[in-house]
């Protein structure tokens, strides 16, 4: 009897041998599976890390475009201010030559009545003059 109990034993004894076996390929491919877990977390942490960079500069780039289209819109304003200004400027030269022409104008239809005015009174002269000539002549005829 001693011999079936021990064969009995022996193949108990190979189960738990196999088992025991399974038991360690199993707990190698646990462990390999989780550091190729935690190898995956260290490059999920360092992504995200990266991610977290490339948000913070874009953020920073978006700011400065912001600034510079504020800076922009303000530049733009005071262009158009100036053009305005520029408007107005030339608006009021216009006026000015305007009226600079008109008193050109004024100026020299006032000088024709005169330059006519000094004709009329040469003429007037000349004629008081003759008048007084023969006035002259006619008392020294007396």
């Amino acid at each position: 009897r001693a011999g079936e109990a021990g064969k009995g034993f022996a193949v108990v004894a190979s189960e738990v041998k196999n088992l025991a076996n399974q038991t360690a390929k199993a707990t190698e491919e646990i462990s390999s599976q989780i550091g190729g877990i935690q190898e995956a977390t260290k490059d999920a942490v360092h992504a995200i890390a990266s991610i977290g960079s490339t948000i913070s500069r874009m953020s920073e780039i978006a700011a400065a475009i912001a600034a510079a289209v504020e800076q922009q819109g303000a530049a733009t304003q005071e262009i158009a201010r100036n053009v305005e200004q520029a408007a107005s400027g030339t608006s009021e030269v216009t006026v000015n030559i305007s009226s600079v022409n008109q008193a050109a104008r004024d100026t020299g239809q006032a000088a024709h009545q005169v330059l006519d005015s000094v004709h009329t009174l040469s003429d007037e002269s000349n004629k008081l003059s003759h008048h007084v000539q023969d006035f002259l002549a006619g008392l020294k005829a007396i």
